[in-house]
Parts: C-alpha cells; structure tokens; sequence
C-alpha cells in the first residue's frame, strides 16, 4: 500500500473454537490480516494470511473476515487483493469450515464486476485453491508457493505415486502445464511489483475505462521494420512478440501466461496511451495452429478484457486448429468453441489485423468480422482461404493430379491457381470479409486511428426478452 494508507479491519477477531486445546489458544487477527489502502492513489480492498498464526489456517471467522473483505471491495468498485498464504482448512473447528463457500460465492460475486489478483506466497492447499481459481489473475512465487487439492502424502497413499510440494503444484507446474497461474515472480518482492502492474492496466470496477496514460510514442510513428519481421512464404516461422512490441507504445507490453500454450501470445499494452488487449497467433510454435490450451487461455482472457472496457486487438496468422486424436478426444470442438463465443459476445471495440494466414476454422477464431469485430484489416500478403492451398488443391484436383502424367507436377499448378485466385485478401476485400488492405508499416496508425474512433462504442449485449402474449 501507498505509505500510510492502509486501514485494517478486523484486527480484534476472535475464533470461537473451545475443543482440543483450542480455548487455551490465541490467535491474532485469527491469522488473517484483512482492510483497505491505496495504490498508486487507487483505493483496493487487501486480506493476507499470516502463515506465522498457526500456518494461516483457514477457520470459520479467518474465511468471513476474507468474505466481508471481497464484500466491501464490490460495495467500493474497488479492486481486491488476495495474498494467500495457508496450511489450509484448520481441522479443530471440524464442520464449521464449510464457510469456506462463503468467500468462493463472493469471489464469483464480484467476478467482473471489480479486478481481483490472487498472490500465492506460500502454501494453498485444499479447498483453499478454489479462491485464487474463482478470480481474474493469478501470481505464483518460485520455490516458496504451491498449489494443489491433495498432497504428496493422500496421492502416495491413493496412487502409490512418489512426489513433492513443488512438482506436484510449485510455480513451474501452474505457469508452464496446467495453466491455473498467470505469471511468475521471482521472490516476494518481485510478486508485489507484478500485482502493482498488473493493476495500472486494470480500471477500479466494470463502470470505468482503464487508466490512460500520457503517450510517451508518436501514434503517427510508422513500423517500417514489420515487413521484414513477418516473412511472405508462409513456411517460414517468426517470433509475433517482435511485432507486438513494435506496434504498440515502448516497453507497455506485459505478456500473461507466457510460458503455458505459447502458441497462442495473449497480454496488456498500451496504443497511444489507452490500455488495449492483445490476442495473437505464434508461429514459432506448433505453427500458430489453435489447440485446446490455447482456446482456454484465449477465450478467458476475452472474457476478462471484455468485462473490464479494455479494447481488444487480434494479430492472425493461423493454419487451422490442431489436428490430431489426442485433441479431439480432448475436446477441442468444446474448448474451441469458447473462442467463438468469447468473441462474439465481447461488446468492447474490436480491431483484427491478418498478418499472414487466416484458413478455415482458425479464422473463425481469431476475431473474424462475421463475429462482430468492428474493423478488419489485412496486409497485401495475407492468405485468406477456407482452407491452405496444398490441402485445397488435393480435394478439389484429386482426379486430375491423380490421372495426370506427371502428377507431383500437376499438383504443384493446381496449388498455384487456388494460391493466385483464392487466397488473396483482395478478393476476401472484394466480399467485404475484411475493411481495408493496409501495408505492415501502418499497422500501428491504423489500429490507433480506429480505436480512436470506437472509443464511445456502444453496444448492447443481448436484445430485452420478449414480452409475453
């Protein structure tokens, strides 16, 4: 918190708990730490536990002082703070810790309604882990935080398999397999900076715009370099984060979940001051393809930047979803699915440039204007087709390139003719799939000048019931 700011609320808390030894036991503040404070001064409401009071252990009155935290936190339309801490549920208060449901229905409450960061610097066992998991953002410590529902001793006695608190749910496992965490911190120091710039990206509650900021770039400032960042042939991989960096205003890109479905690249900057959110495709992985992580981490990420005003830019360069039976076993028609949706209901300005491929169902993913995105865009060098030109041209030629005499040969002219007459974003244009062609160098300029347009975007979310007859 800014220096004297915090106000604690609380602190005189008292568990009620007489069995076991309990009576005799003193617990300060019943071990969690709970009132609000202002950052940057922005007010947000804050509950810590003190893993120093009996492992931060969770009773009755240490959840509802948590509870009434998130409670006030909604009732200000501030931001809630989370700093978790805990052994997990404490078993000498037995069957009164089903008030543990209290704070999950009030995280769920205040779900896009105000911001809520979850901080794990220690232990988060249990039922405990359902909190940080009901809100917008997570943030794991290394070698000191973990998280998981059962430990390493009920798995050896269940499953008869060997492991440890860290590779069972350190920071590396959620930011890297599972996904549940959004970024790492070094140590603990480093985990407030994160919460605090995390924050500076966030608006207090729904009803506001994010925080702009004095635009230390020229909008007008063109990216001559893109061009050579993103190779025509559409064999060759590049890195997006070089074009994302080059786009948007110096070093405002603060990448999330950067280490887990890194095929797709999802993150805060900022354009000419305003907050934006970036989707986009990364070739250098899997090839850009859409697999089932990558749906889950983009379709929330929407759902976050959409609740909060926050503008939504998508850089498309994508073959298709993943193939392959793993992922249909998978579910990837379910997964992929929240992508659609999550587009499609977004009601936030919405600007979509094609920076190469858009084939077949990964365009419909990646922000389409058949969507409702409000403006399109692509670069003269996009390929825009139901589906890749090799792949095209073995359905629609099978007999001739089959008969022909030499059919690699005949194979090679058949891709040629659909790449010329129906990849083209000319003709994608001509339909009115997309707004504009534009070269890569005003990508910046026009992303910018659009949002400046849609900046009072409105747009209802669903039509009024109908009335009865």
């Amino acid at each position: 918190m800014d220096s004297g700011t915090f106000a604690e609320l609380g602190l005189f808390a008292k568990h009620r708990c007489t069995r076991l030894g309990m009576d005799k036991k003193e617990l300060p503040a019943d071990g969690v730490i709970t009132g609000y404070g202002e950052v940057d001064g922005r007010t947000l409401f804050l509950y810590s536990q003190d893993f120093t009071v009996m492992g931060g252990s969770v009773g009755p009155v240490h959840q509802k002082k948590m509870a009434e935290t998130a409670a006030q936190a909604l009732v200000a339309r501030a931001p809630l703070i989370g700093l978790y801490d805990s052994a997990g549920a404490r078993l000498q208060e037995g069957s009164e810790n089903i008030t543990f449901a209290r704070l999950f229905r009030q995280n769920v409450i205040c779900s896009g309604v105000v911001p809520q960061i979850a901080a794990i610097m220690g232990p988060t066992a249990g039922g405990s882990v359902y909190s940080p998991a009901l809100m917008d953002f997570i943030i794991m410590v290394k070698k000191t935080s973990f998280m998981f529902i059962t430990g390493p001793a009920t798995i050896k006695a269940v499953t008869q398999a060997d492991t440890n608190n860290e590779d069972l749910g350190g920071s590396s496992v959620h930011c890297r397999k599972s996904g549940v965490a959004d970024l790492e911190a070094e140590n603990d120091e480093d985990c407030i900076v994160k919460i605090k710039k995390l924050l500076s990206y966030l608006p207090s509650n729904c009803f506001e715009n994010p925080p702009r900021v004095v635009p230390q770039d020229d909008p007008a400032r063109l990216c001559p370099t893109l061009e050579e960042r993103v190779p025509a042939d559409r064999k060759k991989v590049y890195d997006v984060r070089l074009v994302i960096h080059e786009i948007v205003d110096g070093d405002s890109f603060l990448e999330i979940k950067p280490d887990f479905a890194q095929n797709l690249v999802i993150g805060f900057a900022r354009m000419d001051g305003r907050v934006v959110g970036i989707i986009a495709n990364q070739p250098r992985v899997l090839g850009g393809t859409i697999d089932i992580n990558a749906s889950d981490k983009g379709a929330r990420f929407i759902r976050i930047l959409d609740a909060f005003n926050i503008p939504i830019v998508t850089l498309m360069d994508t073959p298709a979803f993943l193939p392959g039976i793993h992922q249909e076993h998978g579910g990837i028609i379910r997964h992929g699915a929240k992508m659609l949706y999550a587009y499609s209901d977004a009601t936030v300005p919405m600007v979509t440039i094609i920076l190469r491929k858009a084939y077949g169902g990964g365009w419909s993913a990646m922000g389409p204007k058949e969507l409702g995105i409000d403006l399109v865009f692509a670069w003269p060098t996009a390929e825009c087709a139901s589906m890749g030109p090799e792949g095209a041209a073995d359905v629609i030629w099978a007999k001739e390139i089959r008969n022909a005499p030499d059919p690699e040969a005949a194979r090679k002219k058949f891709v040629k003719e659909y790449d010329r007459d129906f990849s083209t974003p000319y003709l994608a244009a001509a339909l009115r799939v997309i707004d504009d062609i534009i070269y890569p160098e005003e990508t910046r300029q026009k992303i910018i000048q659009a949002l400046g347009m849609l900046e009072k975007k409105e747009r209802t979310r669903s039509p009024p019931p109908l009335a009865a007859p």
